[in-house]
């Protein structure tokens, strides 16, 4: 019953994890290139290395981001519910 509850906190921190990833990204590409933007893949001006870069850098930043704020949402559910949102493990590692 109570992973039913973590439902609406999972996508609530799905959305916290995009919004954050974004900003990190941008902050990144920014620092790294000078650039306050990051090529799109219809960027004309932009060469096919720069913009699988960006992607490629967008995409790793994104993945961890989001799977650090859905990894600690699930150990807070944990602490405050006794019982694991996700799927179940004999390992415990928090």
């Amino acid at each position: 019953m109570l992973r039913l509850l973590y439902r609406p906190l999972g996508l609530l921190f799905g959305l916290l994890g995009g919004i954050a990833a974004s900003a990190v990204f941008a902050r990144t590409w920014k620092l790294a290139t000078g650039d306050a933007e990051a090529p799109s893949a219809t960027d004309q001006d932009r060469g096919w290395r720069e913009v699988l870069l960006a992607a490629a850098v967008q995409g790793a930043v994104f993945g961890v981001v989001k799977t650090a704020i859905d990894r600690g949402g699930a150990v807070g559910f944990r602490k405050m519910t006794g019982e694991w949102p996700g799927d179940k493990s004999s390992k415990t590692d928090d």
